[in-house]
């Protein structure tokens, strides 16, 4: 059952150049039309396997693209989650020119986050319809905007898609020593505001009410919910607040990034976060969650699935998680088996020395290829 290993390093050189050519695509999030120009090459590569397309338009991030093989099958789909976006700015490229060392590492922006799992999961489906090697079932897949804004023009749609599929694989990167990612953390982002009364700070300052002190008093209670050691995070990160050195300050607003491993957890932060009352009398608080992903907990069931799959066609795994959160949190978060880290091996993710270990990219296409092909 090696057959697939063997394929799949027979077209490294073509991933290769595949994936120079998306990097040049850039596609930011917040640059609607740089996304949207890498839909157009990612529809152009679902079309050309044979994939009919549904285009899910967008008013302010890329359009959201689906393509569907066996559209007909019986059977519940297998449904492959991508997204288009990166952190890169257009021109980040000039700078950052796209190369590759002599060890067999490619540098460039987006390689590892994510067109590296494209390029994994495109020519594992080519691979697999060259080989008649597709099976008799629905195969959908799915590449999202905005992902790297939080997924909340996405969101819903992943969740509308995924309740039909009985296995979702997401192609994000693996961690640093190419472990498969079985769990992440729940992510949420809340924005805390904080009123206050000015006043000038050499003639009466007892006439203010310090936005900034009520500020320093909750972030000292906010710290006091961390639990590190079981994966509880609880972090002020941003804060923006004053007007001038000799005014007491009026306005505070301060950003919050909270991590938790389970549901449960997560709900207990929740509630405490949200029911912040003010320490100074007169200064007035208001709290929001901007987003959330919810924890992806460990499926133990679906990950020895795949490791048995894994392991008849010679290739080896191994899982680990991840203290960020992927589109593959909403989907094992409503109980659909979901598998991530399926994308290329590599480091640097969101820094100039991102890159790919080129070595990956067959084995990880002869990875997918055989999920799609032997999942039951």
């Amino acid at each position: 059952m090696t057959d697939l290993k063997a394929y799949f390093a027979d077209k490294q050189q073509d991933m290769i150049d595949l994936l120079r050519d998306l990097i040049a695509i850039e596609s930011p999030t917040h640059d609607k039309a740089a996304v949207d120009a890498m839909g157009e090459r990612v529809t152009a590569l679902f079309e050309a396997s044979g994939a009919t397309i549904e285009r899910f338009a967008r008013d302010t991030v890329g359009d959201i693209i689906l393509g569907k093989w066996n559209a007909t099958a019986d059977g519940k789909p297998i449904l492959i989650l991508s997204h288009m976006d990166t952190v890169w700015a257009v021109g980040s490229v000039a700078e950052h020119p796209t190369r590759l060392d002599g060890e067999g590492r490619l540098y460039g922006m987006g390689a590892a986050d994510m067109k590296g799992g494209i390029v994994v999961a495109i020519t594992a489906i080519q691979g697999l319809i060259e080989r008649d090697m597709l099976p008799n079932r629905p195969i959908w897949y799915l590449a999202t905007s905005d992902e790297e804004a939080g997924s909340v023009h996405s969101k819903d749609l992943i969740e509308t898609i995924a309740k039909d599929a009985g296995l979702v694989l997401v192609t994000e990167p693996p961690t640093t020593d190419g472990s498969l990612k079985t769990w992440r953390k729940g992510v949420a982002v809340y924005q805390l505001e904080i009123t206050g009364k000015a006043a000038h700070a050499g003639n009466e300052p007892e006439m203010g009410i310090n936005a900034i002190l009520e500020f320093a008093q909750q972030t000292i209670e906010l710290n006091s919910m961390n639990d590190l050691k079981n994966g509880t995070s609880v972090s002020v990160t941003q804060v923006d607040g004053g007007s001038a050195s000799n005014v007491i300050p009026e306005h505070v607003i301060a950003t919050i990034d909270v991590r938790a491993m389970t549901e449960r957890v997560y709900q207990q932060l929740h509630e405490r976060i949200m029911e912040r009352l003010p320490f100074i009398p007169g200064s007035q608080i208001s709290i929001k969650r901007n987003h959330y992903r919810p924890p992806m907990e460990r499926d133990g069931n679906a990950f020895e699935k795949a490791r048995e799959i894994a392991k008849a066609n010679a290739i080896t795994i191994r899982e680990d998680g991840a203290g960020g959160g992927s589109d593959g949190n909403f989907t094992a978060a409503m109980g659909i088996p979901t598998i991530d880290g399926l994308g290329a091996e590599g480091d640097g993710l969101h820094a100039s020395h991102e890159h790919i270990l080129v070595r990956s990219l067959p084995k990880k296409a002869a990875l997918m290829a055989a999920l799609l092909r032997d999942w039951a």
